[in-house]
């Protein structure tokens, strides 16, 4: 495998979402009618979109199948209920997964009064079938590592101050996303909505130019 470091910029996801209902989305990866062959998925990774709702919008209810569903709220308040039964409201720092197995359906709502963001990501397990789970973890602390075996992903929020350095792990793949301030990684700044795609690079050292939040996702495959 070829070390390589990909940077995709904010300005560069796809767009989409209902703007007349409230919804603005941002897309890393081929969606819907944006079809990129060559960017349909990156490791078990095959979505990483910025979602914005406003006050009373939202998803109605649709289905999935076969994905691991990890949702990251930046500001605002995530109302969640699926065909399992669980009803959660998801706040920032939470880590939410719905492991879609063999089928759920769910819902996904704004039911504040201010606006909302966050960050889902969807990732492909490594065997179909069985049956749906649903967790949230509050508060995941920094760097604290989130594991999603069944795609053989481990995913950690970082939150550097300005100057504060830490290596970014060595994996087979690793994607980078930066949800607020700027980082340095190696030799390039990302700023707000950027993201790196490593391809078996090793020692790599990242570091907070301003205060920042980042999602880094390891995966083995």
């Amino acid at each position: 495998m070829d070390a390589v470091i990909d940077v995709r910029r904010a300005d560069e996801r796809y767009p989409g979402g209902e703007a007349e209902a409230g919804i603005t989305t941002r897309h890393a990866f081929s969606f819907g009618p944006h079809y990129d062959p060559e960017n349909l998925r990156f490791g078990a990774l095959i979505a990483c979109n910025e979602e914005r709702l406003a006050p009373g919008a939202g998803f109605d209810e649709h289905p999935h199948r076969h994905t691991e569903i990890v949702t990251w709220v930046v500001e605002g308040e995530l109302t969640h209920r699926d065909s399992t039964g669980h009803e959660t409201v998801v706040r920032p720092g939470d880590v939410q997964r719905l492991s879609a197995a063999g089928g759920v359906r769910h819902v996904e709502r704004n039911d504040g009064d201010a606006p909302l963001t966050f960050v889902q990501m969807w990732l492909v397990p490594r065997e179909a079938d069985g049956d749906p789970r649903h967790e949230v973890v509050r508060g995941l602390a920094d760097a604290a590592p989130y594991a999603v075996p069944e795609a053989g992903a481990v995913l950690r929020a970082h939150r550097p101050g300005a100057g504060q350095r830490w290596a970014v792990p060595d994996a087979p793949y690793v994607y980078v996303h930066v949800v607020r301030g700027t980082v340095r990684l190696a030799d390039t700044e990302l700023g707000p909505g950027d993201a790196a795609r490593l391809t078996g690079e090793r020692g790599v050292a990242a570091a907070g130019v301003t205060d920042a939040e980042v999602l880094v996702w390891e995966m083995s495959a």
